[in-house]
């Protein structure tokens, strides 16, 4: 098929994938479509002096399928003279010990190893057989995630590995559609192998492949990977354009953050997030920008030796990152008696005000921002302001029994580095009743049957 041989090579030269007489790291799995790149570059390397190496990664995932995969490619390499560079590995041992899906621990393990076999033979350049089909399919699994346009402009030609900023990956089938591969490797006959997990629907690539698309294109669209390829297209300039401006205004920041565009707002968040190596996520970017000097608790990467690091906004638009020492449970406490109407509390850098008064017949106080009302006579004469301990529980109102209150801040996304530094209200039988800015309990709540009432007020120093 010289249509496609012509096709690629022109594409290479077009972009410049690759220079004359450079040495070029092909990614061979044994699928269709990595033997049909390495059989498209083995023949187009001559007219350009391309050095050609392949590697593969074995992960021990199928068995003996794994084995026969490594042994084709081993064998292709041998018959066309190739210097070949191969490893095993466990991915499934990686994911228990990364926390990662068999899948996300695949592709690291992947890049890790490309970037590592290029870089050990000086070269600079990994190939991978990335095509249209592949686009379309992950322009869908992005949509479902709710990534913005950088993830929904898909792969590019080129781009940095992200195991080593050294080592560029390069996609020269990414136009080519996979019919177009399989007619290739069936007239030239050339032999790969079929990966079973491929037709396996646990997995939602495959899902979109052989469910969502075939019933977009018979139903709704059959066109439909010419229109995602042309959206995908508009949104990476777009990207691009945005992400310029962003760096721009990094470099040198004006106007004031607070009069950007919203989408410059979110992409000079976005870029220093990446900067600092922290995943840029959709609702860590609008804290950050709608909370300035709000710290925002992060977990610590594995390699690091520090239980927690905090991420904040200042003003200007700038981001600060600070590590923040491990949270110990506080013995503090404080009993207070409530005998007379009213009276203040200072606890830790808490201030509350409470008073006692008569439940008006049949009518409960409005909301209002940092004050509760309790039935006093439930809550009792006095009461006991402490921190969170271990084994602590609490039933919030509308709730039918107690549950752990670790497990409540954990569901309202309270950081770790505040869950220790909030007060807590028991009664003088330990049962408690009020949380710092969560619901009140169930048992303490007002009810038509209340006699007196308990007005809560707080207020942080």
């Amino acid at each position: 098929m010289p249509d496609l041989l012509n096709q690629v090579a022109r594409r290479i030269d077009s972009l410049k994938l690759l220079e004359p007489g450079q040495r070029v790291l092909i990614a061979v799995s044994g699928g269709l479509d990595s033997m049909v790149l390495l059989d498209l570059l083995r023949r187009i390397a001559p007219n350009h002096r391309w050095r050609i190496s392949v590697a593969h990664l074995n992960h021990q995932l199928r068995g003996r399928s794994s084995d026969a995969d490594e042994r084709l490619v081993r064998r292709i390499a041998r018959e066309r003279r190739l210097p070949i560079i191969v490893e095993r590995t466990e991915i499934r041992q990686i994911a228990r010990n990364g926390k990662l899906s068999i899948e996300m621990a695949a592709r690291k393990a992947r890049h890790e190893f490309f970037a590592r076999a290029a870089a050990a033979r000086q070269i600079h350049s990994v190939a991978v057989a990335h095509h249209a089909d592949d686009q379309l399919e992950l322009f869908f699994l992005r949509l479902f995630r709710g990534s913005g346009g950088e993830g929904l402009s898909g792969m590019k030609w080129r781009n940095p590995s992200p195991a080593s900023h050294t080592i560029e990956l390069i996609r020269p089938l990414l136009d080519i559609p996979k019919s177009a591969l399989a007619a290739y490797a069936s007239e030239n006959k050339l032999r790969f192998r079929e990966d079973a997990t491929n037709r396996s629907l646990d997995i939602q690539r495959n899902l979109i492949r052989h469910e969502l698309l075939p019933l977009i294109r018979r139903k709704y669209q059959p066109a439909i990977d010419a229109t995602v390829a042309r959206a995908s297209d508009i949104i990476s300039a777009e990207t691009d354009y945005v992400t310029a401006a962003a760096a721009n205004w990094l470099r040198s920041p004006h106007p004031s953050f607070e009069k950007l565009a919203l989408a410059l707002q979110r992409r000079v968040l976005h870029l220093q997030l990446i900067q600092r190596g922290t995943p840029p996520q959709y609702d860590l970017i609008e804290k950050l920008r709608l909370d300035p000097n709000q710290p925002i608790s992060l977990p610590c990467s594995a390699e690091s030796t520090c239980l927690g690091v905090t991420i904040s906004r200042n003003s200007n638009g700038i981001l600060q990152l600070r590590a923040v020492a491990p949270a110990e449970f506080s013995g503090e406490s404080r009993s207070t008696a409530l005998r007379a109407k009213s009276g203040e509390i200072i606890f830790a850098d808490l201030k509350i005000k409470w008073s006692l008064s008569a439940q008006p017949a049949k009518r409960l106080p409005r909301f209002e921002s940092g004050c509760e009302f309790f039935d006093a006579d439930k809550v009792g004469s006095t009461v006991i302001l402490r921190h969170w301990r271990p084994g602590d529980r609490f039933r919030p109102i509308g709730m039918l029994q107690a549950v752990k209150l670790q497990d409540i801040l954990v569901n309202q996304k309270v950081p770790k580095a505040l869950r220790h530094c909030l007060v807590i209200a028991t009664t003088s039988a330990g049962e408690l009743f009020w949380v710092e800015n969560l619901r009140i309990s169930e048992r303490f709540k007002l009810s038509l049957h209340t006699k007196r009432r308990l007005q809560w007020r707080w207020r942080r120093a």
